[in-house]
């Protein structure tokens, strides 16, 4: 072969090896963008997940940070407040007889010395047996009085004048009529949980759009169905609003009615306490009194935003 031929296949065994290289390059390319996209993908998803789980706990501080400052600040206050002695126990006192107290909080040695625990539940059975009465008479009541005018006027008087007596004024009537205490506290918080759900109930009423009712009334509606179909669905948040005021006022009446009734019950151990000078126990007492009642209206507060479709 001449140097000429020799010559000629070598550039073009050359240009065939570049173009295999720029086919080579051209294939890695995409393979490399497609890694470069999948990292790309993973570390938008990381940062993602990252301002998510910010964003969360960010919700979460805010949430417990403030109120948990609020309890940190009462407590300072207190220990402040107990620093030079006095009637008033300070906190670690009184966190130590919370100890002692909560380390068997359902024992029993006789019929009135229980635990707190029994004596906290003992209340709840009242107040739901006299709240469970005020629920079955005042809501149907306030659809009544919502719903025709002329009730309305009727019982307005009454109510307006009962509605502002004392709980404890209502005791004697109930110790006068029942002759035995509990049945005596049941009917004070009968009547004095009854008037919240009345007059919000009465009010979802009449807030109901007259539309809706002239539909019902061309389409000739039952009274019955009035009720199940309109007045029911609409007036359901107001009267939630009702029960869980009425829940309010009935804790808070039982253990001023349990003080002077007496028996089992958290104002009964209340009183108890105080007459064997037991101030921490006393503390202790006021602050299960104020969870027990946090928690039952929350709860109610928690079914009341279930059935609230306003804002749906």
């Amino acid at each position: 072969m001449s140097a000429t031929a020799t010559m000629g296949v070598a550039p073009a065994a050359a240009v065939e090896e570049a173009d295999a290289k720029v086919v080579d390059l051209k294939a890695a390319r995409p393979a490399a963008g497609k890694g470069e996209t999948v990292r790309s993908a993973a570390a938008r998803a990381r940062h993602g997940a990252g301002a998510a789980l910010r964003g969360w706990l960010r919700a979460l501080a805010g949430a417990v940070l403030p109120p948990l400052a609020g309890l940190a600040l009462l407590v300072g206050l207190w220990h402040l407040a107990t620093m030079n002695g006095g009637g008033i126990p300070s906190p670690g006192k009184t966190w130590d007889a919370a100890v002692t107290i909560f380390a068997d909080p359902f024992y029993q040695a006789g019929p009135n010395d229980q635990g707190i625990g029994w004596n906290v539940l003992a209340s709840l059975q009242r107040v739901a047996v006299g709240f469970g009465i005020a629920a079955l008479v005042g809501i149907p009541a306030g659809f009544l009085l919502g719903r025709f005018a002329v009730l309305s006027q009727m019982m307005n008087p009454i109510i307006s004048l009962l509605r502002p007596v004392s709980p404890l004024a209502w005791l004697p009537i109930g110790l006068l009529v029942f002759q035995r205490a509990d049945p005596a506290a049941t009917w004070t918080i009968f009547i004095c949980s009854i008037w919240p759900m009345i007059l919000n109930t009465a009010q979802g009423v009449t807030r109901v759009p007259q539309d809706y009712l002239n539909v019902a009334r061309v389409l000739n509606l039952s009274e019955w169905k009035v009720f199940t179909k309109i007045l029911f669905p609409a007036v359901l948040p107001y009267m939630l609003t009702g029960i869980r005021l009425s829940i309010g006022t009935a804790w808070l009446v039982i253990v001023a009615a349990e003080m002077l009734t007496g028996g089992v019950g958290i104002g009964f151990w209340v009183w108890d306490e105080w007459n064997n000078l037991k101030v921490e126990h006393i503390i202790i007492a006021i602050f299960v009194i104020g969870i027990v009642g946090l928690v039952l209206e929350q709860a109610l507060m928690l079914v009341a935003r279930r059935f609230n479709y306003e804002n749906r």
